[in-house]
């Protein structure tokens, strides 16, 4: 059994405290629902709320760490070597609709590279964390990712363009379904990019992919999968930490799912 280092437990205390924020609010989202604004303003709020208990509680635990933060954006520190990536909630749409399925996550760049992952989802009261070297835990269990070897028997998540995406990237979307779904056992998609690499790490997931990502959206989860065993590949050009175009698998999956994708029709996008 690992113990989380000074830092993490940090990040893991962090998490903590703003899920017990985002639980009191969700509590309150289904009575927006009803209502003729509607809960979007209400969930924005949330939002910002839990990034603020993220930062104080960060900053003054680790003064100096930079931050790139999904509401507040990027946060120079006056050390330059460590800068913590925060999503205080991943899964909005699924809060904004009563969904109990999203999380908070909060990654940490060391030396320009990923070094610690923490994803807390929220409602099931669990705290996966990874740090290099360390391995990946949901709280004090080692985690792996899932062996299977065949296509055929694994269940892969995804996440869709979004409404504001061009046509040429939803093309691409339907492509790589049309490639994918034939070859496996089933798709998922579940709406918080952060618990499907967990969930990837703990093997719940065989694999996971999607394009166009923010940092905030998979840091933490990209030290979560290769610790836990498994590989991070690029679609595309560029890194996948900055692209967001991002496949998640065990070694043995991860090229044959690559493949799939880099060879399904329409651009590939960027």
């Amino acid at each position: 059994m690992s113990r989380p280092s000074p830092v993490v437990t940090v990040m893991i205390n962090a998490a903590r405290a703003a899920a017990r924020s985002l639980t009191r609010d969700f509590g309150e989202v289904e009575h927006l629902q009803v209502s003729r604004k509607g809960p979007g303003d209400f969930v924005s709020v949330a939002d910002h709320k839990a990034e603020e208990i993220i930062f104080e509680q960060l900053s003054k635990a680790r003064p100096g760490y930079g931050f790139l933060m999904e509401e507040r954006g990027l946060v120079t520190g006056t050390d330059k070597t460590n800068m913590f990536i925060v999503d205080p909630l991943d899964g909005t749409l699924n809060f904004l609709h009563s969904v109990p399925h999203f999380a908070v996550s909060i990654g940490l760049r060391r030396d320009g590279e990923l070094h610690a992952g923490v994803v807390h989802d929220v409602i099931r009261n669990e705290v996966f964390w990874a740090e290099k070297g360390q391995g990946a835990w949901l709280d004090q269990r080692r985690l792996k990712v899932a062996t299977r070897l065949r296509l055929s028997e694994a269940i892969v998540a995804t996440g869709a363009p979004w409404v504001g995406k061009s046509e040429e990237h939803h093309a691409k979307f339907w492509s790589e379904i049309a490639e994918i779904t034939p070859r496996t056992a089933g798709l998922r998609r579940f709406g918080s990019a952060a618990l499907d690499l967990a969930y990837v790490a703990a093997g719940r997931f065989d694999a996971f992919w999607e394009r166009h990502l923010k940092p905030w959206d998979i840091a933490a989860g990209m030290v979560l999968v290769t610790e836990a065993g498994g590989r991070i590949h690029t679609l595309g050009e560029g890194e996948a930490e900055l692209t967001g175009n991002i496949l998640a698998a065990n070694p043995s999956l991860t090229p044959k799912l690559a493949e799939l994708l880099e060879k399904s029709p329409a651009a590939t996008g960027g």
